[in-house]
């Protein structure tokens, strides 16, 4: 394999277009072992960060006509359903969307849940999945009185009949870094990383997110009785009744 090795010496080899996102620098940061308390690396607005206006951190929710602007320090993720109508595909390709509706609004004397619906559907409006998220916004007054209306309803659950044990006990535990790891898929609400938040809000502490939680009992599911064949799970629900704090089960 003959060559002049003198020719190769200085050659311009053709320019790489390069580019990054937020996400890819803080990915950067965990894949070579920043912990969560290195906010500098892992959290987009540092460890120095006014946290004195607690409203000003928390991206804005659509406005919503009849409801107002509640209190971010006061919602709380009440609970979560997925059901699974079509297999996703391995990558989405141009045209996916989430198409998203308020179905249910309920106040009561504690604060007022709101419910919303999210079906995931491709550039051809094909629906692949059904999600219903339902919002507690702690305290929360609107009319003054008890309000409940739905256009349209979760999947319910089949009830447990009482003292039946559960038919299978698995236990997992969060690693410390879990919600900086798991806000790079897209919740990059500053309660999930930064602690003096999480000490404002009442919860002593940064929070992991619901739907990682979520995640975690679907996985455990899906091993423990769906021999991890992601299209078994044809439907999943869970209420949040407490925070998880990362590095807990």
């Amino acid at each position: 394999m003959p060559g002049d090795l003198s020719k190769a010496i200085g050659y311009q080899l053709q320019d790489q277009p390069v580019g990054w996102t937020k996400k890819d620098i803080l990915l950067y940061a965990i894949g070579i072992g920043a912990k969560k308390d290195d906010l500098s690396f892992v959290y987009e607005l540092g460890e120095h960060t006014d946290v004195t206006d607690f409203n000003k951190l928390v991206q804005d929710s659509e406005p919503v006509p009849g409801l107002p602007k509640f209190d971010p320090r006061r919602i709380v993720h009440g609970s979560q359903t997925i059901e699974s109508l079509k297999p996703l595909p391995n990558e989405s390709g141009d045209g996916w969307k989430l198409k998203k509706r308020i179905i249910g609004i309920h106040e009561n004397t504690s604060g007022v849940i709101v419910e919303t619906e999210a079906l995931l559907v491709d550039g051809k409006d094909v629906p692949y999945s059904r999600m219903v998220s339902a919002t507690f916004n702690v305290g929360a007054k609107v009319t003054g009185q008890k309000f409940s209306k739905s256009v349209a309803v979760a999947p319910s659950p089949q009830v447990a009949s009482k003292g039946r044990t559960p038919d299978h006990v698995v236990t997992e535990v969060t690693s410390e870094e879990q919600a900086i790891i798991y806000r790079l898929s897209g919740d990059f609400n500053p309660l999930h990383i930064d602690p003096r938040l999480g000490q404002k809000a009442g919860f002593g502490g940064a929070i992991l997110h619901g739907l990682s939680t979520f995640g975690f009992a679907a996985r455990a599911i899906l091993k423990t009785i769906g021999g991890n064949d992601p299209n078994a799970l044809l439907a999943f629900g869970a209420r949040f009744t407490s925070p998880v704090k990362p590095g807990g089960g």
